[in-house]
């Protein structure tokens, strides 16, 4: 097993990886909660998602794990079960088995992009500069969530966003939490995050902030309600209004997981010479949780950000993805223990994982204005409009017309301008 998953190579050991599965799983399991709550809100049973959302995360995260040697986790993104439910569904009045159907192709599209090697070959023509700007901005947009989720930042309609209300309890207990994780990750401590939940969620517990558990084992909801119904409404997609929901989810999940791949590679040393290995094989392993979340009963899955958190701990092999869908399957048992990971206890390692990721930002080439513009604006537009989409939208953008101002028309790569033309087009007839 250490030469399958190369811990020497790596520098890493079985502690050292469980851990970070520990921790990443930790800080991603309310998908778990607030998948189903959201899904739901479109009339799909919850029961039901909250089983699809873990067998999903089962088979992307083990299959990113064992085909790429990758220490992610794959799951549902929050950011695609919001348009599916309010945007898609609620907005346009499309039934969700509609929808999901819409999913399912959208996934076996990724497929055979993924297949193609489409995907692999863009992602590796993206500048190097770019790519530090892509991670540092998922850097800021990571830190940007855990501060709302901990309550220490709130939205505000004269300012946007303020600080938020640091009396309350539940912030107080997220502030204690990031005070503590910063103390023992300064002092050397090793899986100081990991620590930090858990005596956050301890500590929660015991001032009654946070609800312990009346019992621990529950029963596996059943999937019936969503298994396989895509199959039955493949023909009512062909619509003008389908297809453009099958392009959306198409465009942003592309570029999300491009994004969240490259920022976590990074992250990990894993990307060399501006090449990341494995990666066609990491994005077979997404798009394939795409097609079998649909068939399952989910809006589509996607790298988790929140994979930083282990890769902050030391995870650097497949191992800590074996560990992390491990816990997904036992999630499926203790589902009522589930309910004392708060955003409040998850909150302090998303703003500290923010801080390491953000580091790359030293990378980039600030002194040229065709690099810093573009990159800075890919940077900004991450946390400001929530999509990690949107701000590699605007690099892709800028970046191809900045050096084209400077007639450098032969160092652009033809798919650059490719990209640069198709998110000129999401912007006018999408966003």
């Amino acid at each position: 097993m250490r030469d399958f998953f190369k811990f020497t190579e790596r520098k890493t050991s079985f502690k050292q990886e469980t851990l970070a599965g520990l921790t990443t799983f930790l800080s991603v399991a309310y998908i778990l909660i607030v998948n189903p709550l959201i899904l739901s809100q479109a009339g799909m049973d919850s029961g039901a998602v909250f089983t699809a959302t873990a067998l999903t995360a089962i088979i992307g995260t083990l299959l990113i794990g064992l085909l790429a040697n990758y220490p992610i986790a794959i799951a549902p993104s929050m950011g695609l079960n919001s348009f599916f439910t309010f945007s898609v569904c609620i907005g346009m009045g499309i039934k969700w088995q509609v929808a999901l159907a819409g999913v399912f192709i959208a996934g076996i599209i990724f497929m055979l992009l993924s297949l193609m090697k489409i995907r692999e070959k863009i992602i590796n023509i993206i500048p190097l500069d770019l790519k530090y700007a892509i991670a540092s901005g998922i850097g800021f947009f990571i830190t940007f969530i855990g501060l709302k989720n901990g309550g220490i930042i709130t939205s505000n309609p004269d300012t946007f966003v303020s600080i938020g209300n640091l009396t309350s309890p539940t912030t107080l207990l997220a502030i204690l939490g990031l005070i503590l994780t910063i103390i023992m990750l300064i002092r050397g401590v090793n899986g100081g995050i990991f620590y930090g939940i858990v005596i956050t969620t301890v500590i929660g517990m015991f001032f009654g902030l946070i609800k312990v558990p009346s019992t621990v084992v529950g029963s596996i909801p059943s999937l019936e309600p969503t298994f396989g119904v895509v199959f039955s409404h493949l023909d009512e997609i062909f619509t003008p209004e389908l297809l453009a929901v099958i392009f959306t989810f198409l465009i942003v999940a592309f570029f999300d997981t491009a994004g969240a791949l490259i920022a976590l590679t990074s992250q990990a040393g894993m990307m060399k010479d501006n090449v990341i290995p494995n990666i066609g094989r990491a994005l077979l392993a997404d798009s394939s949780a795409g097609a079998v979340g649909a068939v399952l009963g989910t809006s589509t899955p996607a790298t988790s950000v929140e994979s930083s958190a282990g890769i902050a701990v030391g995870g650097r092999t497949g191992f800590t993805s074996v560990i992390i869908a491990v816990c997904f399957m036992i999630s499926l048992f203790f589902s009522p223990i589930l309910s004392v990971i708060t955003l409040e206890v998850t909150a302090p390692a998303l703003i500290i994982v923010g801080t390491f990721m953000v580091m790359e930002i030293s990378k980039i080439n600030w002194s040229k204005l065709e690099v810093s513009i573009p990159s800075f604006l890919t940077i900004i537009m991450m946390p400001l409009t929530s999509s990690v989409a949107i701000g590699l939208a605007f690099g892709f953008v800028l970046y191809p017309l900045c050096l084209m101002v400077q007639k450098r028309f032969k160092e652009i790569h033809p798919i650059m301008y490719m990209l640069c033309i198709l998110f000129i087009l999401y912007f006018a007839f999408i966003v």
